[in-house]
């Protein structure tokens, strides 16, 4: 059994999604000792539950400390089984951080196609949204050849949750490694939404980010869309590139100004700009390396930022599989990801 410390590094849930995913596809039991320590609130919250719940649910496995704020945990995996599942976070906990742990074993070890239903959070922060999951993750995933269709059936914000999102996934037996380094010629298009609110905010924060764009020097056409559900808000920029376009994304909350929102999302598009020509975004950069780790060839990135999440997601991996995986470039600047060939 691997021996883990869920302190090092970013000390977040992380560290468990990504020992839930490779303990499932390597068939490797783990024990997890302080997890998520770093976190102002430590321990196993909703979404980090729902996906050690989802994962012994799709690998039939043995878990001791699945409970909330367990900060020790067990997990022991069986078989990965195709099929249909439906997983509820039961509050606005993420969505996509529960997908995030369980597509791999599903599409590498489940033997045929699945579908996914997930209840919560859509949209909330620190957790990859809906656009972002559809516009930018996926896409990276179909060019390492594994398919992902995602449907929002209804936006879940924080605090009500209540969003649903469906995956359907087809089994990937053999993934293919990636070489990205530059990006193409670059236009910026987003939506702006608003959730059982006044359309106004949304041509708000649409306005805004125009505005501040083009005090920048780009261009972008925004368009403004009126949900049911919420209530909530949301702005998600997308920077159209080639091969993959990355998409960003700042999120409404009681008392926070309209213009606040389009602020956060334009810093984010901003900096990825400035930062480098480099293609893969800092949140993508950490997502990839976990799928390209198990890709037939090698694969080499170039990311606008080095992240604490990269570097752990790497410490992760290797403890569960024997490939080498480099880094090359400071924290909080531009770099370079190495995933050498599979070891013979």
């Amino acid at each position: 059994m691997l021996e883990l410390d869920g302190s090092f590094g970013e000390g977040g849930g992380q560290i468990l999604r990504t020992s839930l995913a490779l303990s499932l596809i390597t068939g490797k039991p783990f024990h997890l000792r302080n997890v998520r320590a770093r976190r102002s609130k430590p321990g196993l919250q909703p979404q980090d539950l729902q996906s050690v719940l989802s994962a012994a649910a799709l690998g039939k496995a043995s878990v001791r400390g699945a409970s909330l704020r367990s900060t020790d945990l067990v997990f022991e995996p069986g078989p990965v089984g195709a099929g249909a599942y439906t997983f509820d976070i039961g509050t606005a906990g993420a969505t996509g951080l529960v997908l995030h742990t369980i597509y791999l074993p599903l599409a590498r070890r489940g033997g045929g196609p699945a579908e996914v239903t997930l209840v919560g959070g859509t949209h909330v922060t620190t957790s990859p949204s809906f656009h972002f999951l559809d516009g930018t993750w996926r896409r990276y995933l179909e060019l390492a050849g594994l398919h992902v269709s995602l449907r929002l059936d209804r936006p879940g914000f924080y605090p009500r949750g209540g969003g649903v999102v469906r995956a359907f996934l087809q089994p990937a037996a053999r993934l293919r490694g990636l070489n990205m380094r530059e990006r193409g010629p670059v236009t910026i298009r987003g939506v702006s939404a608003v959730a059982g609110l006044d359309r106004n905010i949304a041509r708000r924060q649409a306005r805004w980010a125009v505005f501040r764009l083009g005090q920048a020097g780009h261009e972008a056409r925004i368009d403004e869309e009126s949900w049911e559900g919420g209530p909530g808000t949301v702005l998600a920029l997308t920077v159209e590139t080639e091969p993959v376009p990355a998409v960003f994304v700042g999120l409404g909350a009681r008392g926070k100004p309209a213009e606040t929102v389009a602020d956060e999302a334009v810093e984010e598009v901003l900096a990825y700009l400035h930062a480098s020509d480099a293609l893969v975004d800092p949140h993508s950069a950490d997502q990839l390396v976990l799928p390209l780790a198990l890709a037939e060839g090698p694969s080499e990135y170039r990311t606008t930022e080095v992240t604490r999440h990269l570097t752990t997601n790497v410490a992760v991996i290797r403890h569960f599989l024997d490939r080498d995986i480099a880094i090359e470039g400071e924290e909080g600047a531009p770099g370079r990801v190495v995933v050498g060939p599979p070891a013979v």
